[in-house]
């Protein structure tokens, strides 16, 4: 089956929101064997909406649409949608009580206007919103349309829990879809391109229900692979890898994670090892990815941002005779800042960054994008020189950080 995905608003449209329901929803659906066709943004614009959702009840399975729904006079998604079906719009026992629930736990008073979030076309079927007012509204597929159309709250916590929990189930009884299995392979040290002609023997060999996406971001590709099938079978797709790892292997640093801060949080939790950081260049970026995951106080010792010299030296014990004669950006001085941190916090293994992130602050000698990295485990210390060669500050913090995890995770497997 395949579905349209539209989300109303004008704080989508005009970016002051960022859409985060379309990748979400986007995401849900592929797992559960449904393709996405087309996302769109509307705004909050009666002919705007009409005219999106009346084109993808014309060529999708199923429509969903998110937003609109609220008590407030702009949201005008549930009147549109009732006029639509022509239907006319009743008093859901269902939808009342679940509001009268909201507003009691709150302690509030439930006034008219709320009340009337009670309200939904008499052709629907209310999935229940266990988390907020704004009901959920099922269309079945009529002989006009042959489509089936979901209205959701734009809420994305209230959204991504009725996908979950009703929307995607309610899908799955009503139309027939493949089990999707995915599998993400995180790629450093090589190229996108480079990467490409290097596997390309492989990715040819690929039978035709998988399929291979190349996803770059800074410093690092994610290969995914989507294995389309009516069998629930992982083996088959943790087969196809051995061929890849026998061309790459090299170059592969994990499996199964989104990204390579998440795997480095797998990876110290699963092996019981702690870390410590010291930043400069990256201004704490290696830490806050690590502690925004649930559970990193079960590894994370602490981090320090030592920007200054003064701070390299009293937080870190860099040594003053060391940057004096090579610098802060430096092999020597990054050295001895990941040693000094694993030691003063007491872990068993320890990042250290120092470079000039840009857009200024570049010499001839060391230009912008200058970034020694470090790790360290109590008996051995790796140090790299990279040389991103680029003036955009975020894109040279994010190389490094990326970069950064992959030596961490490298070292951890050295002992293997």
């Amino acid at each position: 089956m395949n579905v349209t995905i539209i989300n109303i608003g004008d704080e989508l449209l005009i970016g002051q929101v960022v859409n985060t329901n379309a990748s979400t929803m986007s995401r849900l659906l592929t797992a559960a064997g449904m393709e996405v066709r087309k996302t769109l943004v509307v705004g909050d614009e009666r002919q705007a909406i009409w005219d999106a959702v009346d084109e993808a009840m014309h060529t999708s399975d199923a429509v969903l649409v998110t937003g609109g729904l609220g008590p407030t006079k702009d949201d005008i998604t549930k009147k549109l949608l009732c006029e639509y079906f022509n239907s006319e719009l009743v008093e859901n026992d269902m939808a009342l009580q679940n509001v009268k629930r909201i507003f009691e736990s709150r302690g509030y008073e439930l006034t008219p206007v709320n009340r009337a979030q009670a309200l939904v076309p008499k052709c629907c079927e209310v999935l229940n919103n266990d988390l907020g007012t704004a009901p959920c509204m099922f269309f079945p597929s009529t002989e006009s349309t042959g489509s089936v159309l979901v209205s959701l709250p734009g809420v994305p916590f209230e959204m991504e829990w009725l996908m979950r929990n009703r929307v995607i189930p309610k899908l799955q009884e009503t139309f027939h879809t493949d089990i999707i299995i995915t599998k993400n392979i995180l790629v450093q040290g090589i190229g996108e391109s480079f990467l490409s002609d290097l596997i390309e023997p492989w990715e040819l060999s690929l039978p035709e229900n998988v399929k291979l996406a190349y996803l770059p971001v800074a410093g690092m590709t994610k290969l995914r692979l989507t294995y389309r099938s009516n069998l629930n079978n992982q083996s088959n797709l943790n087969n196809l890898t051995k061929g890849l790892y026998e061309l790459a292997g090299k170059y592969i640093v994990g499996e199964d994670c989104e990204t390579l801060d998440e795997l480095v949080h797998k990876t110290l939790i699963e092996r019981g090892l702690t870390l410590a950081t010291a930043e400069s260049c990256t201004g704490g970026n290696i830490a806050r990815l690590l502690t925004a995951q649930a559970g990193a106080s079960a590894y994370f010792k602490g981090g320090v941002v030592a920007y200054s010299n003064e701070v390299k030296e009293s937080a870190l014990g860099v040594k003053h005779s060391t940057l004096e004669a090579h610098g802060a950006v430096s092999e020597e001085t990054v050295r001895e800042m990941v040693e000094g941190v694993r030691t003063r916090l007491g872990a068993d293994l320890a990042i250290a960054t120092t470079g000039i992130a840009g857009p200024d602050g570049g010499t001839a000698e060391k230009p912008v994008g200058t970034v020694w990295i470090a790790v360290a485990d109590a008996t051995h210390t790796e140090a790299k020189l990279l040389q991103f060669g680029a003036n955009r500050r975020q894109q040279n913090i994010d190389r490094s950080t990326n970069q950064a995890y992959a030596m961490l995770i490298r070292l951890i497997c050295q002992k293997d």
